[in-house]
């Protein structure tokens, strides 16, 4: 029977006849049989559903067609660096200034060294963040993301030498700060941006509690049992340490949980679909403020060697001390690591429910 116009076989081609979709209670959907004109597409074809649109976006934080991510947030982030890095520099500054030059001086500043190494390195990672973010090319973003923690490390470096006494003490200082910096920005020039703005947040929050728990130091000591014997203060600063170390690695799991969460909410409001992380990232994320804090110590124990040598020769109650805190540094260190690590696994985890089944892959084939 031939295709004649107004016929019942108009619409047929020579092509295999296609089933139409079926709805929720497998009833077929019908197409319509009238031919389509020229220059129209016929009803049959019609793009439906995501084709009718295009193919879904992905959110901010998808690393689509090799396009890094975007990290929401990052002008807040690199706000509150900027003003942490200020304060570490301030409140370094009135220590040292505050005794005499000389020996307690440079004590003083061995001990202060981490805190700024640290607030510069996690500053030059956000103002990185901050302005890479609307980057697409991977290659521009890393060079940017280098040039502008380079940019970072020399201001604070000249706000060093400006402020601080002009000594070997405060080049030091200055240099480890700077190279603290740049090393920053290059792991904000990494396609998983979400991740590294997690990270500095994590990083900031336990950075901020250790300032705060400072001040409740002395009565946990009394509490664990610090009493007139050498021992037994030692034997209670070890749990005042470690009591630190576990409620920041707590907090800052928590906090790089949080903003991975709020950043893939911010994105599914935005753009109507987002692609959630794995838990991989989730993992180096909640890992991400111990592993920046063993970071510092690497450019502390490379770069601001001769300063902690200086300290260390000073006397031999100085020696141990220095050897004491790089110790405890560590250990502080790999706690906030695991502990932030684990934090952020187990959230993630209890926020997953069962896989969903398809109901199309259920039903035997027609």
């Amino acid at each position: 029977m031939s295709n004649q116009p107004g016929s019942s076989t108009a619409a047929e081609t020579d092509q295999p006849e296609a089933v139409g979709p079926t709805t929720g209670d497998g009833a077929t959907v019908e197409t319509s049989s009238v031919k389509a004109s020229p220059g129209e597409t016929p009803a049959s074809e019609a793009p439906t559903g995501e084709d009718a649109v295009g193919p879904a976006h992905g959110d901010e934080g998808t690393v689509t067609g090799g396009r890094p991510e975007f990290a929401p947030g990052a002008i807040v982030l690199a706000l509150l660096s900027v003003g942490w890095l200020a304060a570490m520099l301030w409140s370094t500054r009135e220590a040292i200034h505050s005794t005499a030059a000389g020996v307690t001086a440079i004590s003083l500043s061995a001990y202060a060294l981490p805190g700024v190494i640290t607030a510069a390195l996690v500053t030059g990672a956000t103002m990185a963040l901050l302005a890479t973010n609307r980057l697409g090319r991977a290659t521009l973003r890393f060079l940017a993301a280098v040039g502008t923690g380079l940019l970072v490390g020399l201001v604070t470096a000249v706000a060093i030498n400006l402020t601080y006494a002009d000594n070997a003490t405060t080049n030091t200082i200055a240099g480890t700060a700077a190279a603290a910096a740049i090393i920053g920005g290059a792991m904000a020039g990494a396609r998983q941006a979400r991740v590294v703005g997690a990270i500095t947040l994590a990083t900031l929050t336990a950075q901020i509690f250790v300032v705060l728990f400072s001040r409740v130091r002395d009565p946990l000591s009394d509490l664990f049992g610090a009493g007139e014997t050498q021992q037994s203060v030692l034997d209670a600063a070890k749990w005042v340490s470690r009591t630190e170390s576990l409620l920041a690695g707590l907090l800052a799991g928590l906090a790089a949980y949080l903003y991975l969460t709020w950043s893939r909410r911010r994105a599914e409001r935005r753009d109507g679909a987002a692609s959630p992380l794995r838990w991989p990232a989730y993992l180096v994320a909640g890992a991400g403020a111990g592993l920046l804090l063993l970071l510092t110590e690497v450019i502390i124990r490379i770069g601001g060697r001769g300063l902690l040598d200086l300290a260390a020769a000073l006397s031999e109650a100085d020696e141990v001390a220095q050897t004491a805190l790089g110790t405890s540094r560590v250990d502080n260190g790999i706690w906030v690591l695991f502990v932030g690590a684990l934090t952020t696994l187990i959230v993630f985890g209890r926020t997953l429910g069962p896989r969903p089944v398809d109901d199309d892959e259920d039903e035997p084939a027609a």
